[in-house]
């Protein structure tokens, strides 16, 4: 695809969560992408978690984010916003799919190869029931934000 498609100001990009868009594969399929930022640059990950790839990472339209990292109110584990890497939880180790973006004179763009950018916001589904059936509960253990799995 590589053509680069203009979606968003880059001070609309939120740096304490994330903006979900949607975005077009190749194969004409939609899927869910997170938009991070940290000062003038910008990050994309697919929404789907290394544990489960087909849950996505959080329920609404921005991802929890704790100490720089995304949660996944679905299976707990952590995934630094800048690299995508899981350091906690069932996925340990693994990488959320990148999805590349540029910022150009302050407008955020989707230059990736494969996805090309449709639309503000989740994915449209029929009757998406996307309330919180997490049993993800969080506690402080030596100043920094863990998870504990138990039944709520």
């Amino acid at each position: 695809m590589a053509v680069e498609t203009p979606f968003v100001p880059l001070e609309a990009v939120p740096t304490d969560s994330t903006m979900i868009v949607t975005a077009r594969d190749e194969d004409d399929t939609e899927r869910d992408v997170l938009r991070h930022r940290t000062g003038d640059d910008v990050v994309g990950w697919l929404d789907a978690c290394q544990h489960y790839r087909r849950v996505p990472i959080g329920k609404d339209d921005g991802e929890t984010t704790r100490n720089g990292e995304f949660v996944c109110e679905n299976h707990g584990a952590y995934f630094e916003a800048d690299s995508g890497l899981c350091t906690f939880g069932p996925c340990e180790g693994a990488r959320l799919e990148a999805v590349e973006v540029a910022v150009d004179d302050g407008i955020v763009y989707v230059s990736d190869d494969v996805y090309c950018y449709t639309g503000l916001g989740l994915i449209e589904r029929e009757s998406a029931d996307r309330t919180s059936t997490s049993n993800v509960q969080f506690y402080e253990v030596g100043g920094k934000n863990r998870t504990s799995y138990g039944l709520l």
